[in-house]
């Protein structure tokens, strides 16, 4: 339970940041309606309104309301007909040709010309794709194009696309937000600034961002997309989206019917919403709707490889952490049961080449010795690894403190805002350090990326700067296996390599876990927790 005044205080600071916010939102005389509304906060920010550089889930739930792509998935990730109607692969794998819809038009806007808006054509998917690979744009996003070979606009409706070789998983990549479709007339006039002047052909366009402050969507009345009855969708009239930078504060929002939608189990908040085996707490089971689902999200600690630091070059101690705290105890006291303790590999439930039996479960005394052969071989007595979290995982962190210290390792515990650990981890600048890896697609591929030689990071996603030659080969000839069994046993081994050399700590994987006010219809869930906001309802 949250200390009273630390409550009120917080409370009355948020309350009055909000309803600033809500009524500067209605100077705009056609939100006046806040059942039509949807509010909820990101207190991780966003960096970008840009597709092109949507690489974090809260800049791809942003995106996902402004921008569309050729495919999209559903709340079981099947991969669905979006801007392409439909599409033929061709028997050897290699060339995707996608039918487009013809109905399909950008949010107004001047550049356009005198009808403020176009239908979107194959060229325009061409233009897209052309600026994800161009090298001056820098989109960290370009690596969802590495094998394709050519991309071609056949005619207006008709966008063909050939790869180098076969890829099985290739049509899931392209309902990466990466992928949207973008004008060319508006991206080319604000160059860099088209992240705060996007234009798209999604269910929502772009009102106002006050970085830090508010962003505010509109209702794009021209959407393509209707419902089960052939209504038009989006529902909703707008989007206010608030930045309050702490869960603490954003939950009080939520608890005081300020905000729609809380999303994750934060430590602040979860013995106040939640009892120990994770049901509402009966003062909110009259108000609140929960919602939980399985979640492609695999939270963990990684080791930077190249650090000079001895003890995180040190397999003993990698391993020695990785045994000596116990992940189901975690799971119960941290997250009150919701998620699964992480005893097996890097690839999470749910996807083909995950092994329960390559990881790591609670071996105290087998730590212990490890640290000690750590200590005899490099003279090093008290041996120190620093980790660097943010403050919604320092609960965690401070949990793995408590337990290594009785291995006879010190582990200390410093605390990044996200955005700073996000930069610092990508340029080496912490040996250890917390993260979480959410899927992209549904290939095991996306999470073995991460260990691939050539994704070294900044340029990629390869934090830990791991190369081995054995993995690499591995993860080379998966591209060219269709059969998705012996895909599954590769992805397996390279798995089972990361582990052994024990590049990482798995924690747990997630639960997508989301709260609802009572009047809130038609927030579904998914394996990816990628926010879809089409097909909400509020009610009076």
């Amino acid at each position: 339970m949250i200390k009273p005044n630390l409550k009120q205080i917080i409370s009355y600071l948020s309350v009055t940041y909000l309803t600033l916010f809500f009524l500067s939102c209605k100077t705009d005389h056609d939100i006046n309606r806040d059942h039509l509304v949807f509010r909820y906060n990101e207190y991780a920010n966003i960096n970008t309104l840009d597709p092109a550089f949507s690489r974090t889930l809260q800049d791809n739930s942003v995106c996902n309301q402004l921008f569309n792509g050729l495919v999209q998935l559903d709340d079981e990730l099947n991969i669905l007909p979006c801007i392409a109607k439909n599409w033929t692969i061709s028997e050897d794998g290699m060339t995707y040709q996608f039918n487009l819809r013809q109905d399909v038009w950008f949010h107004n806007h001047e550049l356009f010309g005198k009808d403020s808006t176009r239908t979107v054509v194959a060229n325009d998917f061409k233009y897209s794709f052309n600026r994800l690979r161009d090298e001056k744009i820098a989109s960290p996003g370009s690596w969802v194009l590495n094998k394709v070979d050519d991309f071609e606009a056949v005619n207006d409706s008709i966008f063909e696309i050939k790869l180098t070789q076969p890829f099985p998983a290739f049509i899931g990549l392209l309902t990466m937000k990466y992928c949207s479709v973008i004008p060319h007339e508006v991206a080319d006039f604000y160059g860099f600034e088209f992240r705060s002047h996007p234009i798209g052909t999604g269910p929502f366009k772009f009102k106002r961002w006050e970085e830090n402050i508010k962003l505010v969507f509109r209702k794009n009345h021209n959407y393509f997309e209707t419902d089960q009855e052939g209504r038009k969708l989006p529902y909703l009239e707008a989007v206010a989206i608030t930045f309050l930078p702490d869960k603490q504060s954003e939950f009080l929002q939520f608890a005081q019917g300020n905000i729609d939608y809380v999303s994750g189990l934060d430590a602040s908040y979860k013995d106040e919403i939640l009892t120990a085996n994770g049901k509402l707490q009966k003062q909110y089971a009259e108000s609140v709707n929960m919602i939980r689902g399985p979640y492609l999200n695999t939270e963990y600690l990684g080791f930077y490889l190249d650090s000079e630091t001895p003890e995180i070059q040190s397999e003993l101690l990698r391993k020695a952490i990785n045994y000596g705290f116990d992940r189901k105890k975690m799971i119960v006291y941290l997250r009150n049961g919701i998620g699964t303790p992480a005893n097996g590999g890097f690839i999470p439930m749910g996807l083909p080449g995950y092994d329960k039996t390559i990881g790591y479960d609670y071996q105290p005394e087998r730590a212990k010795k490890l640290v000690s052969q750590f200590i005899t071989e490099t003279g090093i007595v008290n041996p120190k690894i620093t980790l660097v979290t943010t403050s919604n995982y320092l609960s965690f962190c401070e949990f793995m403190q408590r337990e290594l210290e009785k291995t006879g390792l010190n582990i200390q515990v410093d605390v990044m805002p996200e955005a700073s650990l996000r930069s610092a981890r990508s340029n080496g600048k912490v040996d250890m350090f917390r993260s979480s890896w959410i899927a992209d697609y549904l290939d095991a591929e996306n999470y073995l990326s991460i260990f691939y030689s050539k994704n070294f990071a900044p340029h990629g996603s390869n934090y830990f700067h791991f190369k081995n030659d054995t993995f690499d080969q591995l993860y080379n000839k998966a591209f060219t296996v269709t059969d998705i069994e012996e895909r599954k046993k590769i992805y397996t081994t390279m798995d089972s390599i990361a582990m052994d050399k024990a590049l990482m700590v798995p924690l747990y994987y997630d639960e997508v876990i989301r709260f609802t006010r009572k009047n809130v219809k038609g927030l579904g869930v998914n394996p990816i927790n990628l926010l879809d906001l089409k097909h909400v309802k509020k009610t009076l």
